[in-house]
């Protein structure tokens, strides 16, 4: 399974960016997708998952009401939309996936996932 993240850049705070995450060399419908982020001299923190539905997705704290997961099947490929972004969201974003039918909450935890994206850098200025 290969994932490639993309879309990151440089945007002022208040602003928007989405990041996207295409796979190949699997059955994306069977997938949960998620979303993680590291920024310098911290550790990897979970952002936000969908489940492979679509249906269900799950969020940090931090990003609750400003962030959004999503799915295009069709496409095979995950988005992570950022929206009233802060200098704090700066980071460097991972995209992860895993084969995952059960508990939602338990996408929160990056040990449970299978393979992983190159990351890509999201700079906020203040």
């Amino acid at each position: 399974v290969q994932l490639q993240a993309s879309g990151g850049g440089l945007v002022q705070a208040g602003g928007s960016l989405r990041l996207s995450c295409a796979v190949n060399g699997y059955t994306f419908g069977t997938l949960a997708m998620g979303w993680f982020r590291q920024a310098p001299g911290k550790e990897r923190e979970f952002v936000g998952a969908v489940s492979w539905t679509g249906k269900e997705s799950y969020y940090a704290d931090s990003v609750k009401g400003r962030f959004t997961v999503s799915r295009g099947n069709a496409q095979n490929t995950a988005y992570l939309q950022m929206n009233s972004m802060k200098p704090e969201d700066t980071a460097v974003y991972y995209c992860a996936t895993v084969s995952w039918f059960g508990e939602l909450a338990s996408l929160g935890s990056s040990d449970l996932y299978d393979y992983w994206g190159q990351g890509t850098q999201v700079t906020v200025s203040s």
